[in-house]
């Protein structure tokens, strides 16, 4: 009867630290419900999905349980860094490797939303140290700004980071003329050149004057350049333009077995997607 009487007084013992332990910390381990998590979404797995992108460095909007544009694509991001189906939606897999990843303080999360405080919830800064969120807007880049120095404002509707529908048009003929044969990962790799290009020095700071500097892309040599994009090569350049970055901030790139210009083979090679190796 003593070692019935210990064990359940052992048990009871548990379960109370086991309650209180899950009281303390259970808005550290909430996992997600066993929906997919897809664009339109809204509620709890959305602000726990923000957050844990945030967490990671991989989503810098507001967290506001709103599964817009912006979540879908660093969400992709991170699915792509990860090694994940790129796919813009969370499943089983992608929320498993979220929950590793990442931590989630729902409780501190949700005083915030309800306080209506904009807020980072960033890995490694203390909880008391959390600011508003560093990018309220997509910092445009070089020839996205004003002579002023001012970022431009889009001119259209669904018009990111400040381009015009004249450079994503640009863009997307500059993507379907040298990569429409290329995997689709390979044709947002080829469009992330153009945008690296416009972010350095050494380069010309408008879309146009990166795809017309001579010399620079085939398609403008040889005149395809001119034909009609289809529709993926312009939802290449809106992967591109909205942060994803295959070719690992490539400047250059060149197919092997056409190449004819020596001085491309001396550029550090990164990486090879499809039939094409991206340089520094």
């Amino acid at each position: 009867m003593r070692i019935g009487k210990r064990t359940k007084r052992f048990v009871l013992l548990a379960s109370l630290l086991l309650l209180i332990f899950s009281q303390m910390h259970g808005n550290e381990t909430r996992a997600f419900s066993n929906q997919v998590i897809q664009v339109g979404a809204v509620g709890d797995d959305v602000i726990e999905l923000q957050a844990r992108l945030q967490y990671l460095g991989f989503y810098n909007g507001k967290i506001d349980g709103v599964f817009g544009w912006r979540t879908y694509w660093a969400l992709r991001n991170f699915q792509y860094e990860f090694g994940l189906k790129v796919d813009g939606l969370a499943g089983p897999k992608t929320k498993e490797k979220l929950v590793k990843a990442s931590r989630y303080d729902e409780q501190f999360v949700k005083e915030q939303i309800r306080s209506g405080r904009k807020f980072t919830y960033y890995g490694g800064v203390d909880l008391n140290k959390q600011t508003a969120p560093s990018g309220q807007g997509q910092k445009a880049p070089s020839g996205g700004k004003t002579s002023g120095g001012q970022a431009a404002k889009p001119t259209a509707v669904n018009v990111p980071g400040g381009f015009s529908q004249n450079d994503i048009q640009l863009m997307a003929n500059a993507v379907y003329g040298e990569a429409r044969g290329e995997p689709y990962i390979g044709q947002v790799a080829v469009a992330a050149v153009i945008l690296n290009r416009l972010e350095s020095p050494s380069f010309p700071n408008t879309v146009a004057g990166v795809i017309f500097e001579p010399g620079a892309f085939t398609a403008v040599s040889d005149g395809q350049i001119w034909l009609t994009p289809n529709e993926t090569a312009k939802q290449a350049v809106l992967d591109a333009i909205n942060g994803w970055d295959p070719s690992g901030n490539a400047l250059y790139y060149f197919n092997p077995n056409t190449a004819t210009n020596p001085w491309i083979w001396s550029r550090p090679q990164i990486k090879k997607i499809g039939k094409h190796i991206f340089c520094k």
